[in-house]
């Protein structure tokens, strides 16, 4: 038997315009999208009281934490995170212990994601053994065993001999090698952004922004010659969207993202040693932050990730030195970027949705992913960008609390969230 729902009293951007629009979702899809569907006798009707209806958004990059560090995350309160935060598809790195580098591994995790996931999880396999960096994994059997997307985040590969190798495997499958760039014979243990001010006045080691771009001008020369797909993770530097440019203008298959921390923060933000502003790679000066923007604008950054990296809160209150790097990003990630930039007119409606949703769907070919049209997977996000909301840490699912936006006041906060036509978020 048929189960239908019928979503009523909605806006959808549509022509760059808000209209007025309902949908009928039959068995999962979408059946039906416009200002007025069909409506069966037996649907199950919910009123989305006048906000807006977007694509279940898409998160490219998050940190679960399960097995290994289920004091800051499990599968099951971060894939909560992300519905309350509007994703309904998230991809979790595999900076996990034990980590997923043999099929047999990969094939537990995916079972463990799938069975505690809210949301749909696609998993990371990493790049080396244990992502140690010495060794690729058997990308062929990863592949095999469903890696469609291979990350050793958390750490730049150091050998570009490794990198070499896995670029070669990689381009046999058309999988993408996502990095984490950072050299660290050039970050030497930084923890701040190498900026003379900021550093100096709280007096900690900085890392240098060549740390990131030297790594990226090396594996932009590998992808080149080994064709493989090479993506950025977390770009920071105006050197590095430079440099990835440049690439993309000589044909090299090279995509990247950016953070909503990175668009949103520069180093001068930092006022005192405060680890909630602790992360990598760092806030950089305002030159970069502005170069972020350009290049999300100019097409060179292809889409928004959060890098969701949650830890406890007594890890972060130990100052920069101390603490780990992270911030969480899945609950805030849409309200503050609708606030900072839709609202105020740098960046319309429809760019931040396709940033979301359409973009990374785009450049990893995700499979089962709706972005609200007729016969897509029923994933769908609920927002108000109407009333304004505060950030308050003790709304949040995630166990990881450490964020600089707490307080802030925004636009855009979750009402629902839809995955696969299945209500998995709703404020009430």
């Amino acid at each position: 038997m048929s189960r239908a729902t019928l979503l009523i009293n909605g806006r959808r951007v549509y022509n760059d315009k808000l209209v007025k629009s309902e949908v009928l979702i039959v068995d999962g899809k979408i059946k039906e999208i416009g200002e007025h569907v069909h409506e069966p006798g037996d649907a199950e009707k919910i009123d989305l009281n006048n906000n807006l209806i977007t694509p279940g958004l898409i998160d490219v990059h998050v940190h679960l934490r399960e097995p290994g560090y289920t004091n800051k995350e499990t599968i099951a309160t971060g894939s909560k995170a992300a519905a309350h935060g509007g994703f309904t598809t998230i991809a979790a790195m595999a900076n996990l212990n034990p980590t997923c580098d043999t099929p047999e591994k990969f094939k537990e995790q995916v079972s463990r994601n799938e069975k505690a996931g809210l949301v749909k999880i696609l998993q990371y396999s990493p790049v080396t053994v244990d992502r140690a960096g010495k060794q690729p994994v058997n990308v062929a059997d990863q592949y095999q065993a469903g890696a469609r997307l291979f990350s050793d985040d958390g750490a730049g590969i150091q050998d570009a001999g490794v990198v070499y190798q896995a670029m070669q495997q990689l381009a046999k499958v058309n999988a993408p090698l996502c990095d984490h760039a950072q050299d660290n014979q050039f970050a030497q243990n930084g923890v701040i952004n190498d900026g003379a001010a900021i550093a100096k006045k709280l007096s900690l080691p900085g890392m240098p922004a060549i740390s990131e771009t030297a790594q990226i001008a090396r594996n932009l020369v590998i992808a080149q010659a080994t064709g493989a797909h090479y993506h950025v993770c977390h770009v920071s530097t105006k050197e590095s969207i430079d440099l990835i440019r440049y690439a993309k203008q000589q044909g090299i298959n090279v995509t990247c993202e950016v953070t909503p921390h990175h668009l949103l923060l520069a180093d001068a933000d930092i006022k005192e040693d405060d680890a909630e502003f602790k992360m990598n790679p760092p806030l950089r000066r305002r030159i970069d932050q502005q170069a972020c923007l350009v290049g999300l604008l100019d097409g060179t950054i292809d889409c928004i990730a959060t890098d969701h990296a949650p830890h406890t809160d007594a890890e972060k209150q130990q100052g920069f030195l101390n603490s780990p790097n992270g911030i969480v990003g899945s609950e805030t990630a849409f309200a503050l970027l609708y606030t900072h930039f839709v609202k105020t007119g740098i960046f319309t409606l429809t760019q931040l949705i396709d940033w979301m949703t359409v973009k990374p769907q785009a450049v990893f070919n995700l499979e089962n992913t709706g972005l609200l049209k007729v016969g897509d997977p029923a994933d769908i996000a609920v927002f108000d960008i109407d009333h304004q909301d505060i950030i308050r840490p003790e709304q949040f699912f995630s166990k990881g609390h450490n964020t600089p936006f707490v307080g802030d006041q925004v636009y855009g906060m979750t009402k629902k969230t839809f995955v696969d036509g299945k209500l998995v978020y709703t404020e009430d």
